[in-house]
């Protein structure tokens, strides 16, 4: 059967995505669910330690293996029929509790791990994260911000191995915002959670214990705070912004900007158009 995706108040799910678990990662993970659960019920994916295998495939389709199609499409139609794997639809209940999610990782590639990637191909599952069926009235798939998992909020905890000019808007490495902005739009927002401000620890690789343990209590005080915090919220796809004829943010709204930035929801201008 369909998993309920009513969120639970209180509830948060923490998915960390780095196989050491003495590592940097591994002491702020256990120190941020830890400082979490003082008022939240927390639920953990230690996706290493779960074996959580990445790969989108046969065993995601149950008795629609063999038809040919979308995997993505056939994996929703799995779903429907309650034949989703077991490790997904374990995953599927911890998500539809949670009001906050938070993704932990470290900075591979200018990306997520592919364990983390894959998590979401197989977690984020049509019928359950987003559908493609039209909003009655709208007429516009329910997507970018109206997806199957909204009233839920994400905090997305990085370690990167570059400090903040190297990896800056005007940096060799380019802007984490940008970098990351397959996760918080086009993975996150796109099935309706809003992202936090991006919790980033700088220079990874070279903190020494003290560092380490200033990290976590930085990590701590940010969670303390997490209920009250707002977040950035990116356009919604059905406030009209992207006329369904052109796919594009409308050409009356910052004009001649192509940067990222436009997607957010407070960039200056916001027409309210019929779509």
């Amino acid at each position: 059967m369909p998993v309920d995706q009513t969120p639970t108040p209180g509830s948060a799910l923490w998915v960390l995505a780095h196989p050491r678990s003495r590592s940097l990662n591994g002491h702020l993970f256990r120190a941020g669910v830890e400082a979490l659960s003082r008022d939240h019920d927390v639920a953990t994916s230690d996706l290493y330690e779960l074996g959580f295998d990445p790969v989108l495939g046969a065993r995601d389709l149950g008795e629609l293996a063999d038809r040919p199609g979308n995997l993505a499409t056939l994996a929703g139609e799995a779903y429907a029929r309650g034949q989703t794997a077991p490790d997904v639809r374990a995953e599927h209940e911890k998500v539809a509790r949670a009001e906050l999610l938070v993704l932990q990782f470290p900075l591979w590639w200018y990306g997520p791990p592919a364990i983390l990637k894959g998590w979401l191909d197989r977690t984020f599952t049509e019928g359950f994260a987003y559908d493609n069926g039209l909003d009655p009235v709208l007429g516009l798939p329910r997507r970018y911000g109206d997806g199957g998992l909204t009233r839920r909020k994400a905090l997305i905890v990085v370690t990167v191995g570059e400090d903040e000019r190297t990896l800056g808007p005007r940096g060799v490495s380019g802007d984490l915002d940008s970098l990351l902005f397959p996760l918080t739009h086009g993975a996150l927002w796109y099935v309706g959670i809003e992202a936090l401000d991006l919790h980033v620890v700088h220079d990874a690789d070279s903190l020494d214990a003290a560092a380490a343990e200033r990290e976590a209590q930085r990590l701590r005080a940010r969670l303390a705070g997490i209920g009250t915090e707002r977040g950035r919220p990116f356009r919604r796809l059905r406030d009209g912004d992207y006329p369904s004829d052109l796919r594009a943010l409308h050409p009356d709204l910052l004009p001649g900007r192509t940067d990222l930035g436009i997607h957010r929801a407070e960039a200056p201008g916001s027409l309210g158009l019929p779509a």
